[in-house]
Order: C-alpha cells, then structure tokens, then sequence
C-alpha cells in the first residue's frame, strides 16, 4: 500500500514489529522489492519512505535534514522501537536517527553504509551526459553488472542529467561526507547487524570492519560475490541472514502478549 499523508510519501505493509527500509541516495523504493514482499508474511510491518531528496530547499538539502524527516515521519504515523534496515546513505541517516533518538529506534541493519567512509559516485558527475560512462558507473557498483538492467541506467543517466535534481545529489553527497560519524558509533547502544558485499566497491569491506569495531553491539555478515546493494544483487541471502537475526528478539511472542 502507498500512503501521501501530509508531507509524507512511503509505502506500508503487514502488522508487527516495525521494519523502516532507507534506501540509498542513486536508488528507490524498489530496491527493497524482496523484502517488502517476504517479511510482512512473516509478522513484521514494513515501512518504506521515499526520502525527499529533490523535494527540499537547496539550503536545507542535506543528510541532516533527510534524518529530521524520517524522524518525524515515525513520530506521524506512531512508530517507536522500530528496526532501521539504511543501504548506503540510508544507512548513514538510521546512525542519525539511532543516535538522536534512542526511543524510536530498537535496533539498527547496515548494509553499504556512509558514515564512515564510500567513494563518490564521480565528482560533480564530469562526464553526465554520456550514457555508456553513466552505464558503466552504474555497472560497478554490483558484482555481477547485469543487475545493472538497462531501465536502471536510464533512471539513473535521466536523474543526473536533470540539472536540479544533479546539484541536490551533489549537495547531499558532499554533506554525507562532511557528516562523519567515526567519533559517534560509540555512544550508540543498539543493537546492530551488518550485512556487506565482500566485493562491495563504493564501501568497501575495511568500512564494514570499521563499523564492526566502533559500535559497540554489532554482528558482521559477508555475502560473497557481492557488491553495494546486497538486498538487490542477493535478495535470498541477505533475508536469511536478516530474518535469522531478528529472530533472537523475540518481536513476534512480544506481539502475542500485546493482543493477550
């Protein structure tokens, strides 16, 4: 189901415990196709906002500000002790948000994240209007090129050569990369799972790693011959791994004693 409530746009499926997917900043809504097909039929509710990159003001265009309307988003529609599932620049704002706000958040999947280190798509995108360059940026960014389908190059070839939205992309890269967030994983307490391409390109597996060491409760799982969107490139191993995670957590005998 796809809500326009107030300012907000997202899409809405099942009953349970919350799982908000946060895609990344070259992707959509659809990246997240198998798991919005497979948990809701596993008692779980699952959110996806359509981030509003192209919507903000120029001056109000950055990561900081996508994480505000996440927030309030939740805070909308009643959400608390949600999952944040952030590929890439969803990633880097579900650290935000866990962060910020500790009441909505009961734990947190990285798969991809920014917030510590990724390589940029291609400074101010030199080369936009040539399509086999925007083709092959695109490629690279999986391990077996041909997820990589000719409707996602043009959706991307289209996105960057639209003047607008091009300078918001650049804009929300740049604030990404300013907004490092090394010093920070400490003090954020939740629960973590990292789910990583082994031959992630943009983040690659030291950033993984990384994020492993800082936070203070994480679990790192590999998915071999994979890249930067694992839940695209290997849908069925990236929900075995996840759904075996969440199942520690009991959510759905929690769920139980609620309707009791």
């Amino acid at each position: 189901m796809f809500l326009l409530k107030k300012k907000f746009s997202y899409i809405i499926k099942g009953t349970g415990h919350p799982l908000i997917l946060l895609h990344g900043l070259m992707g959509n809504l659809s990246n997240f196709n198998a798991l919005l097909d497979f948990f809701p039929k596993k008692g779980y509710k699952v959110i996806i906002p359509s981030l509003p990159i192209y919507n903000m003001p120029l001056l109000l265009t950055n990561i900081y500000n996508l994480s505000k309307y996440v927030i309030k988003l939740l805070i909308e529609i009643g959400i608390e002790k949600a999952t944040l599932i952030g590929n890439s620049l969803g990633g880097h704002i579900a650290l935000i948000i866990a962060k910020k706000r500790i009441d909505l958040v009961h734990s947190v999947v990285l798969t991809g994240s920014s917030g510590l280190f990724e390589k940029a798509f291609g400074d101010a995108i030199p080369k936009r209007e040539n399509y086999e360059y925007i083709r092959k940026k695109s490629q690279e960014v999986f391990y077996n090129p041909k997820i990589a389908t000719k409707k996602l190059v043009d959706e991307v070839f289209h996105m960057v050569n639209d003047k607008k939205k091009g300078i918001k992309i650049l804009y929300i890269a740049k604030s990404s990369m300013k907004y490092n967030m090394s010093k920070d994983l400490s003090v954020i307490k939740q629960p973590f799972c990292l789910i990583w391409g082994k031959q992630d390109p943009v983040t690659p597996p030291k950033v993984a790693k990384k994020f492993h060491r800082l936070l203070p409760h994480a679990e790192l799982y590999w998915i071999d011959k994979c890249g930067h969107v694992p839940m695209m490139e290997h849908p069925k191993k990236f929900i075995k791994i996840l759904e075996k995670w969440l199942s520690k957590f009991n959510f759905h005998h929690e769920n139980l004693l609620c309707k009791i």
